[in-house]
């Protein structure tokens, strides 16, 4: 593999050479900013060799280097090996920015060359603007795709509806939400570029991108109409049939461009610069131009209107989250179960034991598909956050000793699910279990957070590391993530971290949105540990000092007893653990049989 990659960067490199571009700018993107792309868009992957799902490639024809975050470390730098890419730790004390090594490396008149439609507005116009003192252009139209030998095709699978039952709240009193939205900015029209957003403000779902039911699509609101861009083989008669009654326009996916083209600009364009394509961006500044049409104000942009109505859940969302959550979190129990009965009785690896929880989940009522491919990582593996087992070997081999690691999830018509828990597996070391109640003691803190309304995630999350930070430690990541309903398992814009990441970390939080709660000790080459939960944002209380929010556990499956030691519990996390057991036990019960109910009653007994 690593002679293919730099077979495949040689032939990049040429065709850089003949179009007369210096360096080439590759991030892990499709035309709509996805998180996880469909395997025609991992053009990152594909030229270095790294698998994860998240990274930018820059290279140039003397050196390449691939930027990756904490999550990521220790497996980008075992599949870059020999490559002759250079890992630069995100983050990390004297490692340049992507923008600063461009600026550093590349000289005054050279050209950077990029796919436009992968970069997005506020990509693109900061590069224009950093690049431009140096005389530097950028060439968006340079696709590196382009030397990508056989490529895959786009993918096409037909959407479905998302009946009211499940989604709460139809598209027309979506539609007009929006509109009432775009009215109070300004706006007298938006152009849709986010996949979750379009699928979750027309009430439909798609399975164009592996574990996120959305549809490749485009869309365009205005005052008094709606279009949606999908591909001819995806649009079925009941999709037909419904659109004609929302008054909905179906045109051709490859059509979008075309169109905006010829789109006759009704007034200023409500856009999201982190979801919206320089390209788009470039192609209604040309048109606008066409129009004679002023382009200094013609954006009113910002966080996504359609993300942050979706983030707060209504009423039958909440109720489905419930349910499917209780569900789930039995599967979860009852493979906990599993391995803890037959680990060292039958022979087991990484993936088998990701399979059989796989299978659990799919015999539960109304399932679609696993959220994201399960992580199962035994051992050092742990220690990567984002590791997957090797599909051919099956990863490593589990023994009765140490501690697994599980982080997964379904998507459902009552919802999407997200959990890790980590399980001894035998006998385990003090710093593990050390390690392991510090974890749960940053968790159960999270979840037991009462907060005035205004809070966002990064006052927030001091409350899940303060018991990290006070013995020295952290995590590379953030502490929790928003879960979208039946949509993708990573939500924003309301997030948990301590800094400021994206334009929209500053969301406070209010009651109806989700969060997980995952805090975690990752020791490179030792082990690794999570505990996740997501937590439902409700009111409190209200006094004369103003309105309380907290947080509700959607999540209920125990703690690993023989990974806790009690001398590292506070009084009062200690109190919230033996509270939540107390309902893992009341809730996930009923669904168990005889031998399982024993075992879960002695796991969740009061410590």
């Amino acid at each position: 593999m690593k002679e293919e990659v730099r077979n495949r960067l040689a032939r990049l490199r040429l065709a850089m050479k003949k179009a007369g571009v210096d360096s080439v700018l590759i991030p892990t993107a499709d035309y709509h900013a996805s998180e996880y792309v469909a395997p025609c868009f991992k053009t990152r992957e594909y030229f270095s060799g790294f698998t994860g799902s998240a990274g930018v490639l820059i290279v140039r024809q003397e050196e390449a280097a691939l930027w990756a975050d904490g999550r990521y470390f220790i497996q980008a730098e075992h599949e870059i090996e020999g490559t002759g890419i250079d890992l630069m730790r995100m983050g990390e004390p004297g490692v340049p920015t992507k923008e600063a090594y461009l600026l550093d490396h590349m000289s005054e008149g050279s050209v950077l060359g990029f796919d436009g439609r992968c970069i997005t507005m506020a990509q693109g116009k900061e590069l224009e603007a950093l690049l431009s003192g140096k005389k530097i252009t950028i060439n968006p139209l340079f696709d590196p795709a382009d030397s990508w030998e056989n490529r895959p095709a786009l993918p096409k699978h037909k959407v479905f509806l998302l009946d009211e039952k499940y989604a709460g709240e139809s598209a027309e009193k979506k539609l007009l939400r929006l509109r009432d939205r775009m009215n109070k900015k300004g706006a007298s029209c938006t152009v849709l570029s986010k996949l979750d957003e379009i699928m979750w403000l027309f009430n439909i779902r798609g399975g164009d991108v592996e574990c996120n039911p959305v549809a490749l699509s485009y869309a365009i609101v205005t005052k008094d109409a709606q279009t949606i861009y999908l591909q001819n083989e995806e649009v079925t008669d009941e999709l037909r049939e419904y659109a004609g009654k929302l008054h909905l326009t179906i045109r051709p996916y490859e059509a979008f461009f075309e169109d905006i083209d010829a789109f006759e600009i009704p007034g200023k364009i409500l856009l999201d610069p982190d979801y919206t394509s320089f390209t788009l961006y470039r192609a209604l500044i040309k048109r606008a131009g066409e129009l004679s049409l002023q382009t200094k104000d013609l954006f009113v942009t910002g966080p996504g209107e359609i993300d942050y109505m979706k983030s707060i859940k209504n009423p039958v969302e909440i109720s489905n989250f419930r349910d499917i959550y209780v569900e789930d979190s039995v599967m979860v129990t009852k493979f906990i179960y599993y391995m803890k009965h037959n680990i060292g009785k039958i022979p087991m690896t990484e993936g088998s034991a990701a399979q059989y929880l796989d299978h659990l989940r799919s015999t539960i009522r109304d399932y679609v598909e696993l959220s994201f491919p399960t992580i199962s990582a035994y051992g050092t593996n742990a220690a990567m956050m984002h590791y997957e087992p090797d599909p051919v070997t099956g990863g490593a081999v589990l023994s009765p000793e140490g501690m697994l690691l599980v982080d997964s999830g379904g998507s459902y018509l009552r919802g999407t699910t997200d959990v890790t828990r980590t399980i001894a597996l035998g006998p385990v070391t003090d710093e593990m279990r050390k390690s392991y109640t510090l974890t749960a003691v940053s968790n159960m803190q999270m979840m037991d957070t009462i907060f005035l309304s205004g809070c966002c995630g990064m006052t927030l999350d001091i409350m899940a590391r303060e018991p990290m930070w006070h013995e020295g430690m952290d995590y590379k990541c953030g502490t929790g993530h928003g879960v979208g309903y039946l949509l993708n398992v990573h939500e924003g814009p309301q997030t948990l971290r301590y800094r400021k990441r994206d334009a929209a970390d500053d969301t406070p939080f209010v009651s109806g949105m989700v969060i997980t709660d995952e805090p975690g000790v990752y020791k490179a080459g030792k082990y690794g540990i999570r505990i996740e939960n997501v937590l439902l944002c409700i009111d409190k209380m209200e006094t004369a000092d103003g309105k309380f929010l907290g947080f509700e556990p959607l999540t209920f499956a125990p703690l690993d007893r023989s990974l806790l030691d009690p001398k590292y519990l506070t009084e009062r996390t200690r109190e919230v653990l033996n509270e939540y057991h107390r309902q893992v036990v009341e809730k996930i019960s009923p669904y168990l049989d005889e031998d399982e109910k024993k075992w879960l009653a002695e796991e969740c007994a009061e410590i």
